[in-house]
């Protein structure tokens, strides 16, 4: 199982709090091995009142956070009885589990916050396999030569006709492989 990205429905008004306990009961129900990065989608904007500009942080969906989780029984159990949680969106009820969220999709909502869906530090490593899934080279694998996290691009190394090549991918173009 590979962890993915899902949409969480909670109490409108009630994100961070709802954050803050699911990433609690992670800890303490041993599920980080399940349960990775909760975030509110969020954005600053700057508002003139009366002259005074005022740096303000609005949330892109209200009433919605997002989980970067492995789908277990267990996970999803954990997360559907949070406090202030209402479901997940993409699921039908009746016991069916939720769909993930596509790599494309999660990339323009955190790119838009200063955020990877790939935990830059802890996942992108020299020598680790990716998986490239959009641009010129989608459906390549490739191993990490090195990482330019602030420019968020990646140099690898990919099999091209029989020979080892050199390309550089933005991040967010590639996966882990699992």
């Amino acid at each position: 199982m590979e962890k993915q990205w899902y949409v969480v429905n909670t109490y409108s008004g009630h994100e961070n709090k709802v954050k803050e306990k699911l990433e609690m009961r992670a800890q303490s129900m041993d599920m980080k091995d399940y349960i990775f990065r909760v975030i509110v989608p969020e954005e600053k904007i700057i508002e003139e009142k009366d002259g005074v500009k005022k740096e303000k942080v609005k949330k892109l969906f209200p009433g919605y956070i997002l989980v970067e989780m492995v789908m277990s029984d267990d996970a999803w159990y954990v997360v559907r009885n949070t406090p202030g949680v209402t479901g997940f969106i993409g699921s039908s009820g009746k016991g069916a589990k939720p769909t993930p969220l596509q790599p494309q999709e999660v990339d323009k909502v955190l790119n838009s916050m200063g955020i990877s869906r790939i935990d830059v530090n802890k996942e992108l490593v020299s020598g680790s396999k990716v998986r490239i899934i959009s641009g010129p080279f989608a459906g390549m694998f490739g191993t990490i030569e090195e990482v330019d996290a602030p420019n968020q691009k990646v140099m690898l190394n990919v099999d091209l006709f029989g020979q080892e090549t050199s390309v550089e991918v933005a991040i967010s173009e590639i996966e882990v492989a699992g």
